[in-house]
Parts: structure tokens; C-alpha cells; sequence
């Protein structure tokens, strides 16, 4: 499906869906074998990506049993330049996934339309991906379909882009013929072979994928897939002629293309090679791309937040598990029961549902895309596998996603503890009053503000070693492991930018009222470069922050320190105290 689900923006025609479980749908990404991709948003009105698989597939056990697999496999990787998987539906009528949309583009796409990039650029590129590929690999997960249509050019940087579908249908089809999964000319020789597929064939394709992105030219030759295949897996006897690649990538290829995968280097000490061959930091992604490249990057960025508008509706939608009918009905009160108008629902925004608060209980998670605010975004290419790289979990059938649930056949969602919950598919539930909390209301009645807890010194940082910092404002939690799960969280620090998942406004007080008044209407932008934060002061010693949270909260950052870090291009470390509300 790579390259097929790249081109512009295209409207909604009559036979396309508007709604998938909660999902607001706004525009055609693009189309391939397996489905088509649409264009959705947060209600924080963030661009996201949504595959709808197609039926012929949905009615395949077998696939549905290898694309819960593969979904699983997938959203256990988290770090620096993977695209998240954020939602799916895999036992629904018509299983679906949701992922970060990012408006760039693939890697063959732009080598198509452009030629080879700089060789500075390839090697940015090859270091960037390689540290991702450290991520992927520690999550122990093997990509096994590194190619350039599953590598994403965007203006900061580029991105690894997978879901797993083309691996659970080509695996469901491969499985009974006696074949194997992955793209020919991109292949380990290893894996070409038939034998056993390490970590190391991942460095073996991305030594491929950057001797095309910086000359266009295979290190194999020009023949037809299946030929260069086979030529791969003949390295050891025949290694390729590198003599035409200039220097310094030619000593990268002559690492990554080792016919012996113990010869190869890891994905750390690759990035580590690279960026010192390039010449600048791998994280420093300032015009790191040739004007014409970056200009259409742009582009389709613009287009994600002014969608076409759609053709006549003549679909009916698809509902989520649990959704009652009728998505879009005015909601008529607030999640705790005061009159409440019908949200103005914006571009790409759906409604959201919420669980609903009773008593002192605190909130249950929503499902993570419903939960997040502002996200980097994903093009949808389908193309390319995940493959668990421990043993045995091939045939293991699906275990607990990130937040510990197994769907069960009737669409609900059973936690390891052995209870239930229901599936949150976007639409307000009958008890919840059809408002989600955190949204602007035009409620009468002032909410009442229940402390949890008040001014908890707080200390965020860029990991050390990692990539990214999570940060989950209702738990006080600052994990630089991902361990917290994407969908809990508010803020990402990035070593070279922070992000801010839920709207977050800078408040002229320390009231809840004053705080909740600044989260809906005073918002910052939601991704903050390292030079706009050191440059512009922007935030800053003394600023009160306030978000809602994505369990309805409402959380208080009076900032109380900025450390510069050692590079302006690096991201300071900030020192607050954090004061969190239940929103009653």
C-alpha cells in the first residue's frame, strides 16, 4: 500500500464513510489492497490517520487473528521517529485502525519526484532511522520491511511508518503457500535465504534504503525484484561493487551490507557513524531537506488542517462496539448532568465520549486517539511488517494491548483483572449527557473543582539516553522509558522539541476557574521547538500552565525554573509545581 496512500488530500466521495466508531472522517488519504485511509482528528482538532480494512479481509479469521497480532506487536513500540499506533477495532464488522498522521513524504515518492537527496541529508536520514530502529528493536520487535516507501520525510525529520496490516495478509496467505514476508530488493541476505531473521537484517535494509536515498542507485543493480533478491542472498559469495558510492558513505555500506550479520553494526553505533559523517547533529533537522522536498511537506500539512470538503453523503456509517445509533444527536447535558449546547464539532473533530465520573471515583482511561490533544501526524502507508522478535509469538495468539485489555468476541474489552469495560468508541453514551469533559461548554453552572492533590514539585527533562520524556500530569508521573503508555499522556519532551498532547493555555492566575478558562481559550501551539522555547521565553520562569487532561482533569504547572540545556537546539529542563482538580 506505500505510495498508493500518499497522494494529496482528496474530498470524501458518496460511498466513504463519514463516521468510524466516533471518528469523524473529513478526507481520502489515499486507497490500496487492503483498504482505505482517512483523514480524522482529536477533538483537540489534531490530524490522524484511520485505515478501514476492507471485507473480503474482515471476513478472513485468519487475518483477523495475525492483524491482532501484528497491531499489538506494534503499539508496543514507542521512541524517537515511530509513528504510534494510537487506536484499533479488531474484532468489530469492519476492523480499523488509528495512527498519528504525520504530512510528509515517503522516502520513494520524494526520490521519484526529486532525484537523490544530499549526501548530508541521506546520511541525517540514515542516522534518524537508525536510533529508531534502536527503539523498535528494544521493544523486541524486528521491522523486516525497511524500505523507502516505509520511511516518511518530514520537516523534522524522518519517520518509520508500519502497522502490520500488509504483514497479517500477506502472512495469511504466504502461511499456506510455504512463502515469506517482506520486499525482495530490501531484504537481508539472510532473509532472502529463508533462515532465521535477526535485528541485524533491519541494518542490512537500511544500508539499502541509504545507498538509493543518496545516488538512487541499488547497490545490486537495476534487475527485478525477485533477481535482486537473489543476487542478496548470494553476498557472501558475491558481495556488491560499492566502488561508485562516494565517501563517507561508502564505509557505512560496507558495514550494513556485511554478508555475516554479526559483522554489521547496531542501530546506535550506525547513527552514532552517520551523524559524525554528516556533519551535524542527527536531532538538528533545520533545512535539512532541499527547498522543493520541504515546500511540499508544507503543503500537505496545510492541506491536513483545510480538508476538501465532502461530496453528497450516501453511506451508512460504521459504528465501534457498543456505539449506539444516531452519533452526531445534540448532546443535552454535561458529563455531570448540567444543560449543556451541542459542541461545535471543527475539521477532522468527532465527538468524544466520556466514560462519565461517579462519586469520588476517578475517571477510567479514555482510549488513547480520543484521549489526544495535539499529535504529530502520520501518512498512512500500509505497507511493510511487524514481526515480534521473541519466539514463540507467532502463533500466541493476542495479548493484553497497552492499557492491559484483550477484546473479547461481543466488541467489550477485558482487562487482566478479569473485569470489564466497555469499548469507547467516541460517540456520548447515554449516562455521560453526551459532552466530554474538557471540551467548552455553555453550562449556567459553575463546575465544582475537587483538589487531588496541590503544588507537587515536578521535574521534566529530556532522557539522558532515550528520546523522548513522558509525562502523565494526573499520576505526577515522569517516565523516560514509555512505560506510561502514549495515551496517558500530556506532554512529550523531545531533545530538540516538546510537545503538548492536550491543549495547554497560559493562565493570568492560579484559580481552577482562571485555569480551566486559559486550557479552552489561550492555548500555546502544541509542538514547541527548542529555539522558540530559548529564544522567545516562551514558557518561562513565573507562566502558570493549565490543560485538561485526558482523564478530564484539570492540571496546574506554575513553573518555577528553566535550566538552559548545553545546546540552544536542545530543549531546557523545566522545574514546576503541579497542582491537579477533578473537574465536578
Amino acid at each position: 500500500m506505500a505510495g498508493a496512500e500518499h497522494a494529496a488530500l482528496r474530498p470524501l466521495q458518496p460511498d466513504d464513510p463519514r463516521e468510524v466508531a466516533g471518528y469523524r472522517l473529513t478526507a481520502r488519504i489515499g486507497e490500496g489492497g487492503m483498504g482505505a485511509v482517512y483523514l480524522s482528528g482529536t477533538r483537540g482538532n489534531q490530524p490522524v490517520a484511520l485505515k478501514v480494512i476492507r471485507r473480503e479481509f474482515a471476513r478472513d479469521a485468519e487475518f483477523r487473528r495475525r492483524f491482532e497480532q501484528e497491531v499489538r506487536a506494534a503499539r508496543r513500540v514507542q521512541g524517537y521517529h515511530i509513528v504510534p499506533v494510537l487506536d484499533h477495532d479488531t474484532g468489530g464488522e469492519q476492523p480499523w485502525l488509528a495512527t498519528a498522521y504525520v504530512p510528509g513524504i515517503p522516502l520513494d515518492d520524494a526520490l521519484a519526484l526529486h532525484g537523490p537527496l544530499p549526501l548530508p541529508a541521506a546520511l541525517q536520514l540514515t542516522a534518524c532511522t537508525a536510533r529508531a530502529l534502536q527503539a523498535v528493536h528494544t521493544a523486541g520487535v524486528i521491522h523486516r520491511d525497511l524500505k523507502p516507501g516505509n520511511v516518511l520525510l518530514g520537516t523534522d525529520g524522518p519517520w518509520i511508518i508500519d502497522f502490520g496490516i500488509a504483514r497479517a495478509a500477506d502472512s495469511t496467505q504466504l502461511t499456506r503457500s510455504g512463502g515469506f514476508i517482506g520486499t525482495p530488493q530490501y531484504m537481508s541476505p539472510e532473509h532472502a535465504s529463508g533462515d532465521t531473521v535477526t535485528a541485524a537484517s533491519d541494518v542490512f535494509s537500511l544500508g539499502l534504503v541509504a545507498a538509493v536515498a543518496a545516488t538512487g542507485r541499488h547497490p545490486y543493480g537495476d534487475g527485478a525484484a525477485i533477481t535482486l533478491a537473489a543476487q542478496i542472498a548470494n553476498t557472501a559469495q558475491r558481495p556488491p561493487d560499492l566502488s561508485g558510492y562516494p565517501e563517507p558513505l561508502r564505509g557505512v555500506l560496507e558495514r550494513c551490507l556485511a554478508a555475516d550479520p554479526a559483522a554489521r553494526p547496531a542501530p546506535g553505533e550506525l547513527a552514532e557513524l552517520c551523524e559524525e559523517a554528516s556533519g551535524r547533529p542527527v536531532r538538528d533537522f533545520a533545512d535539512w531537506l532541499p527547498a522543493p522536498l520541504a515546500a511540499g511537506i508544507a503543503e500537505r500539512a496545510r492541506a491536513a488542517q483545510n480538508p476538501p470538503p465532502p461530496a453528497p453523503y450516501a453511506y451508512t456509517p460504521t459504528q465501534g462496539p457498543g456505539a449506539p445509533a444516531g452519533p452526531y444527536a445534540a448532546p443535552t447535558a454535561t458529563a455531570h448532568g448540567a444543560p449543556s449546547a451541542a459542541p461545535p464539532y471543527g475539521p477532522g473533530q468527532g465527538p468524544v465520549a466520556d466514560p462519565g465520573v461517579r462519586g469520588g471515583e476517578r475517571p477510567r482511561r479514555r482510549t488513547a486517539l480520543l484521549a489526544a490533544g495535539a499529535v504529530l501526524v502520520l501518512a498512512a502507508a500500509i505497507g511493510g511488517t511487524w514481526a515480534v522478535a521473541t519466539a514463540g509469538n507467532e502463533g500466541g495468539g493476542a495479548r493484553a494491548d497497552a492499557g492491559g485489555a484483550t477484546p473479547e468476541p461481543d466488541g467489550r474489552r477485558t482487562t487482566e483483572d478479569g473485569k470489564g469495560r466497555e469499548e469507547e468508541s467516541g460517540t456520548p453514551s447515554p449516562d455521560d449527557g453526551g459532552q466530554a469533559s474538557g471540551e467548552p461548554s455553555t453550562d449556567t453552572t459553575a463546575p465544582a473543582f475537587e483538589p487531588v492533590f496541590e503544588k507537587r514539585p515536578i521535574t521534566i527533562a529530556t532522557p539522558p539516553t532515550l528520546d523522548t520524556t513522558y509525562v502523565d500530569l494526573d499520576e505526577a508521573r515522569v517516565d523516560p522509558t514509555g512505560s506510561i503508555g502514549y495515551g496517558d499522556t500530556e506532554l512529550l519532551f523531545r531533545d530538540t522539541s516538546v510537545q503538548f498532547r492536550t491543549a495547554l493555555g497560559e493562565s493570568t492566575g492560579t484559580t481552577p476557574r482562571e485555569c480551566q478558562e486559559a486550557a479552552t481559550s489561550n492555548p500555546l501551539p502544541s509542538k514547541l521547538r527548542a529555539g522558540e522555547i530559548n529564544d522567545e521565553g516562551a514558557p518561562d520562569k513565573g507562566d502558570v500552565l493549565c490543560t485538561v487532561t485526558t482523564e478530564g482533569d484539570l492540571a496546574m504547572l506554575e513553573v518555577t525554573d528553566m535550566v538552559p540545556a548545553e545546546h540552544d537546539y536542545n530543549v531546557p529542563t523545566v522545574r514546576a509545581n503541579l497542582t491537579l482538580w477533578k473537574i465536578g
